[in-house]
C-alpha cells in the first residue's frame, strides 16, 4: 500500500530513524530529513545506500540541515517555509538517549527540543498525522501493570532521561487536543530479529556481553530474577508497527507501548541467551538481593560490564499493557516476535562484532 504523504523527520541518521526512512521511502513517502550539520555526511551516506539497496529514487529524500535546539528548528527560512508548505505527516524521534545524562542537556533537548517540535507542528497547515516516539519508560519508578492511557504519576524516576521523556510527553498529549497527534512507546529496543544488526550495545546486550567474556563459567550462574521482567522489542518490528499506524486513522488521539506482551523474566532471558552462548542454561540461581548489591559495588562495572546506571531496570517490577497497540496491530498482521525466536540471531551478532 502506497503511503502518499510528505514526512518531515527528525533524529536522522539515528538507528530506528534510519531504519523507518528506509521503510517508508519503500511505501512511498517523500522525505523531509532534518538532520543536523556534522551529520550531514553520514545522513548523505546513509541515503546513498538505502537508493542503491532499495531501488528508491534519490529525490524522495532532501536533507534539511537544522537542530531541534534551535529557534525554526535551526532551518534557514527557505527550508523552513517549504517544509510547512509541504509537510503532511511528522515523525519525530530526536532525543538525547543516555540513561546517565545530566539533567540540563536531557531538559534541553528532550524537553526543549520536542516543544520546538510541536511548534513547527502546530504552524503546517496541511498535517495529517503528527508521531511522536516517547518510551514505556516515562513510567519511571511506578510498580506493576502500566496502561497505555496512564502518564502522569508522582513515583519519581530513576534517571534524567526518564524524566525528561515524561515531560516531553506531556507537552506532545496535550497537543491532542488540537492536532491529529500518535505517541509511539517502544520498551526496550534492541537489534534486528531477522539480522541481528544493532546500533549500540546496551539493555540486554550487558547480559549478551557478560556471557560471551566468560560464558563457561559465569553462564552456571543466574544473576537473573525470575520476578521481574525486561521487556524487549526488535527494532524491526518497531519500525514495521510505526509504519502501519502511520497509515490508521484509528492510531489518532492513542498512546500505543510498542512491547512484548509475554515478556521473560530476566531469569529467563539469562537462560535463554546462555544456551545459545554455551549450550547450557544455568545450574545454580543467585538471590536477587544479592545480585543487586554486588551489581551496585564500585568495582562491578568494570568486572561485569553493566554500568551502575543501567542496574535498576533489571530489579524493578513494571509491565507495560499493550492492549491498544494490540488491537490496531492485529488488524495489519503485525505482531512483536518472542524472544526465543531471534535471540541466536542478535547473541550471533554481538558475538561476531565485538565493537561497534
Amino acid at each position: 500500500m502506497s503511503l502518499d504523504e510528505t514526512v518531515f523527520i527528525t533524529g536522522f541518521p539515528g538507528f530506528i530513524a534510519g531504519r523507518l526512512i528506509e521503510r517508508l521511502a519503500v511505501e512511498g513517502a517523500q522525505l523531509l530529513l532534518l538532520v543536523q550539520p556534522a551529520l550531514v555526511e553520514r545522513a548523505q551516506q546513509d541515503i546513498a545506500r538505502i537508493v542503491n539497496e532499495r531501488s528508491v529514487p534519490a529525490r524522495h529524500f532532501r536533507i534539511l540541515t537544522g537542530d531541534i535546539t534551535a529557534d525554526n528548528l535551526g532551518m534557514s527560512l527557505r527550508d523552513l517555509e517549504m517544509a510547512r508548505s509541504e509537510t503532511t505527516s511528522i515523525f519525530h524521534l530526536a532525543a538525547l538517549y543516555d540513561l546517565a545524562v545530566k539533567r540540563d542537556p536531557a531538559m534541553k533537548i528532550n524537553v526543549g527540543g520536542t516543544e520546538r517540535v510541536n511548534a513547527f507542528a502546530r504552524s503546517v497547515p496541511n498535517l495529517h498525522r503528527y508521531h511522536y516516539v516517547s518510551t514505556c519508560y516515562v513510567a519511571g519508578r511506578r510498580k506493576g501493570v502500566i496502561l497505555e492511557t496512564e502518564l502522569k504519576h508522582e513515583a519519581g524516576f530513576r534517571n534524567y532521561y526518564e524524566e525528561s521523556k515524561h515531560l516531553a510527553e506531556l507537552e506532545v498529549e496535550a497537543l491532542k487536543a488540537e492536532l491529529p497527534v500518535t505517541i509511539h512507546r517502544p520498551a526496550v529496543v534492541c537489534g534486528d530479529s531477522h539480522t541481528g544488526e544493532t546500533a549500540k550495545y546496551d539493555g540486554i546486550y550487558y547480559l549478551i556481553r557478560y556471557l560471551l567474556r566468560m560464558p563457561r563459567f559465569v553462564s552456571l550462574l543466574n544473576i537473573g530474577n525470575r520476578k521481574v521482567s525486561l521487556n524487549l522489542v526488535p527494532v524491526d518490528f518497531v519500525v514495521e508497527a510505526m509504519t502501519a499506524l502511520a497509515r490508521d486513522d484509528q492510531a489518532i488521539g492513542q498512546t500505543l507501548q510498542l512491547a512484548d506482551p509475554n515478556p521473560l523474566t530476566t531469569h529467563e532471558l539469562f537462560n535463554e541467551i546462555a544456551r545459545e552462548v554455551n549450550q547450557s542454561g544455568s545450574r545454580i540461581t543467585l538471590p536477587a538481593p544479592l545480585v543487586q548489591f554486588s551489581l551496585s559495588l564500585p568495582p562491578s562495572p568494570a568486572i561485569t560490564g553493566l554500568p551502575h546506571h543501567a542496574v535498576p531496570y533489571f530489579f524493578l517490577k513494571q509491565t507495560y499493557d499493550t492492549a491498544q497497540s494490540k488491537a490496531l496491530l492485529d488488524e495489519h498482521k503485525i505482531h512483536c516476535p518472542p524472544f526465543s525466536s531471534y535471540v541466536g540471531t542478535i547473541v550471533d551478532f554481538a558475538a561476531k562484532h565485538p565493537k561497534l
